[in-house]
């Protein structure tokens, strides 16, 4: 077998682990707000703009409407969310978030530190891995 197709050799494998691991680690910070990983990122672009639709979320999230419509439809039945057709272009549905949906973004102010806590590792790595990350993935995006 050639080196080059041994497991310890490939780039895919430990990024998709990380990615794996710290997801794993967002979960117990999570369940308080009761909250999965895919819902928190929802969440994440909808406290920073209250109002988003669909395709907004999906395009800023990488998430194709198969994957996020069950997302905002569990969102909704927690009352974080509401869905409303636009009166203009019943195509387009706008995501707003409820008062509830509100309220948890003060509860999830502690979230990024507590996972730096749990990571134990320093800030400057993770900006560094930050910022390759993001680097080859637009990168890979001009390729597309």
């Amino acid at each position: 077998m050639s080196e080059e197709l041994k497991l310890k050799n490939q780039v895919c494998f430990p990024v998709y682990n990380l990615a794996k691991e710290i997801i794993s680690l967002y979960r117990p910070i999570l369940k308080d707000l009761d909250l999965t990983y895919s819902q928190y990122i929802v969440m994440l672009v909808l406290w920073e703009n209250e109002e988003q639709n669909v395709s907004e979320i999906g395009s800023l999230l990488n998430l194709d409407s198969g994957t996020l419509t069950p997302l905002l439809k569990r969102l909704e039945l927690k009352g974080f969310i509401e869905r409303k057709r636009k009166a203009t272009d019943e195509r387009v549905v706008s995501i707003t978030l409820t008062e509830e949906g509100r309220n948890k973004k003060e509860k999830a102010e502690c979230i990024p530190t507590q996972l730096v806590e749990a990571l134990d590792i320093s800030i400057e790595d993770l900006s560094e891995l930050k910022r390759i990350t993001e680097k080859i993935t637009n990168q890979i995006n001009k390729i597309k």
